[in-house]
This record gives C-alpha cells, structure tokens and sequence, in this order.
C-alpha cells in the first residue's frame, strides 16, 4: 500500500520502498557530509598546530632520535657535510618546478641525520644543478621538526639516486636505504624540517601531508548537495496533482 497524504492542491504518493530508498540515501550523503566536515576541522587543527608551533625544541641526541614522535620540534648539534648532498626534484612550490635540498648533519656520535634545507627553484636545464655551497663549520645548531622521506604514490614515480658520479646527486623520492648507500653509512630513517631562521639554506614553508582543510569541506558541501538534490527529485517525482 503506497503512503499518501495531501499537501495543499496536490498530494504526495509513493511506494513505501521508494520512501524507505530516499530516506536512506539522504540519511547516508548527510552523514558522509557531516564526517567530511568533522575531518576538515580537525585536519585545520592539525595546520594551524603545525605551521603555528611554539614549542621550545627538544634538545634530540643520535640515540634519543627514533623514540620522537614525527613533527617534533627538536635541537641538534653536528656538523654539515657539504661535499654529499642530494637534491630531490619534482618538487612543485606555487605552480613552479624545483629541487628540495637534503644535506647530512654528521652528529657527535659520527651517525647522520638528513636536513632539509629548503626548496631551489629549477633553473631551466638538467644538466646545470643550482649552487648548494654550504660554507665548511665545526659545529652547528639546528632546530626544526621531525618527518619522513617524501614517498611516491606510485613506483614508477621513483628515481633512485646514481650510485656513482659527481655529487650532488638528484633523486626522487628515494628510500632510506637507496640514500644510505650512497652515503656508504647507515642514516636515521628521518629527516630534520630546517625552521625558517635555522642554518644555512633556502625557502622553508613546510605544510603537513594530506589534504588541505578546504578539500573537506568542499567534499562535506557537494555531499550535502547531493542530499538536497536527491530529496527535492525524490518529492518532484512523488507528488501530484489531486483529483
């Protein structure tokens, strides 16, 4: 029997099924906007944290590095090694092609750890590398955050770096062995985000991985759309005229 009630000049008429279909398929597009919208708040919490970090760096030694959680804000001492330094490239900064310079810090236990100095844009030839010249010192402090390696999301989006030749070596999206092989010694699978005013270097505006906050919420906004759209289709085809 099929539900019916009158809504002014015109009635509404539907099979019990359809009903049950509409309100499910509008209960599941709000829903998942809701969840979407949840996700960009908490993603924009995880922005602000991250490109608003006060905290005072924890002062990290080479034993004390893989027990950090990723993004900690940490100190450390060594010594840049500027004769091995890798350049990752593919790697985009408003719309314009470059590198981002991976340089080892030789700590006080003779263990390496990558820094990430910041990005160079390309310069327009594959054979002509940017000048990454780090002047030669004893011994340096650096502070910034704790990450990953950059990884691609699919295999044949990787290059790994030349075994042999000059240096510095390009690459993209390496691994920590590929890297370790290179450098003939084991590294830290982590790498040092150089804060802004840190060391020697080059651009540094570091976002944390993922999606941007507004992708959320625009996914949230077309969910919803989705909703009202089947709702009003829904009505449009289940009400008519009374006779």
């Amino acid at each position: 029997m099929p539900l019916r009630f009158p809504l002014g000049k015109r009635q509404f008429n539907a099979r019990w099924l359809m009903v049950l279909l509409a309100v499910a398929g509008c209960a599941l597009f709000t829903t998942l906007g809701f969840w979407q919208w949840h996700r960009g708040q908490y993603r924009e919490q995880v922005w602000e944290r991250f490109q608003h970090d006060t905290t005072t760096p924890a002062q990290a030694t080479a034993a004390r590095l893989p027990d950090l959680p990723r993004f900690t804000r940490v100190r450390v001492q060594g010594r840049l090694d500027a004769d091995h330094q890798v350049l990752l490239e593919n790697r985009p900064r408003d719309g314009r092609p470059g590198y981002e310079v991976l340089t080892p810090l030789v700590l006080t236990d003779g263990s390496l750890l990558l820094v990430n100095r910041g990005w160079l844009p390309f310069g327009g030839y594959r054979d002509r590398l940017p000048d990454v010249t780090v002047a030669a010192a004893d011994t340096v402090t650096l502070t910034g955050r704790l990450d990953q390696l950059p990884t691609a999301g699919l295999a044949s989006g990787r290059a790994p770096p030349a075994v042999e030749g000059t240096w510095p070596r390009v690459t993209t999206f390496p691994t920590t062995a590929e890297l370790a092989q290179i450098l003939g010694q084991h590294i830290d699978d982590r790498v040092l985000l150089l804060d802004a005013d840190s060391g020697p270097g080059y651009e540094r505006r570091w976002l944390p991985p993922g999606v941007a906050p507004d992708r959320n919420f625009s996914y949230a906004i077309q969910w919803w759309a989705f909703a009202a759209i089947a709702l009003g289709l829904f009505l449009f085809l289940n009400v008519e005229k009374r006779r």
